[in-house]
């Protein structure tokens, strides 16, 4: 089987390196104390009342798939922004081009090595998860939909910064466009539909397709038991939701994110391309 060069040396690069260890054991660190502590606050509260309200220990599930949602949007941005403007800082981007890779391998092998962290972050971070299994009321199909979440959430967001890694000579400046492009499908499309969506369809409401945040919200909503038709998006962009194919939109909003992390992609092999006759240079 043909390995991606690129995605080799980083891989080896990186599992030599000790940032990998540190950044997997400060991330497993935070969800495993925030677990034990929602944990603890439970069982004082039990002993407190003589009560055990097994609803609120879904709580655990939820917190913990929020916070490591929320370092999913932190981490992979900081890990792919400068993976093709450190090359050109570095001045070794034309060796890799005189090589028999093409543009698009350069791409794809700095994306995967960029994800193969995260993915390993993500598979850590099953012990955690798995601590509701104790109490119940979380199958492991729900675990397989939310996980699937992460990893659209982590392509989307790497493709992102390949994107502006590609696109802008400077690490830095690569870095704080990537944040500030994640933050305007995140906070940008729910603020907008938020405001624009409240009496019925708009333009602002259909970018919630885009919204990494808005899958895995309508995922935690259906494995909490409640409508299983995914009315999450009722709180962001009205009554005109209910007419929807609700039961498909999670899916749907799935796919659409996967083609625009292909469109980033696309975009980013066609910066490195040198061929390419036109490119943005900043």
């Amino acid at each position: 089987m043909k390995v991606n060069p690129i995605y080799w040396q980083e891989a080896r690069v990186s599992s030599r390196s000790f940032r990998l260890p540190l950044i997997i054991f400060l991330c497993d660190t935070i969800l495993a104390l925030a677990a034990l502590l929602n944990m603890y606050s439970m069982v004082t509260q039990a002993k407190a009342t003589a009560e055990i309200q097994y609803a609120s220990f879904l709580n655990l599930y939820v917190l913990v798939a929020c916070i490591e949602f929320v370092m999913i949007l932190l981490i992979v941005p900081a890990l792919t922004s400068g993976s093709i403007s450190g090359e050109r800082e570095r001045q070794t981007l034309n060796l890799l081009l005189t090589t028999r890779m093409t543009p698009g391998d350069i791409v794809i092998g700095k994306l995967m090595a960029s994800l193969s962290t995260i993915f390993l972050l993500i598979v850590s971070s099953f012990p955690v998860l798995a601590l509701v299994f104790i109490y119940g009321g979380v199958t492991v199909k729900d675990i397989v939909l939310l996980l699937l979440t992460f990893v659209s959430t982590a392509v989307l967001s790497g493709s992102v910064g390949i994107c502006c890694s590609s696109v802008f000579k400077k690490s830095t400046i690569a870095t704080v466009v990537s944040y500030c492009a994640m933050a305007a499908l995140v906070l940008g499309t729910g603020a907008g539909a938020r405001v624009a969506g409240s009496s019925g369809p708009s333009f602002f409401s259909w970018l919630l397709l885009f919204n990494p945040a808005m899958p895995f919200g309508a995922a935690m909503r259906e494995q909490l038991g409640n409508v299983r038709r995914l009315s999450v998006l009722e709180t962001w962009a009205g009554n005109w939701f209910q007419r929807m194919s609700a039961g498909d939109w999670l899916w749907i909003s799935l796919m659409v994110q996967f083609l625009l992390a292909g469109f980033c992609l696309w975009t980013a092999i066609c910066q490195v391309n040198p061929r390419r006759k036109r490119r943005w240079k900043y």
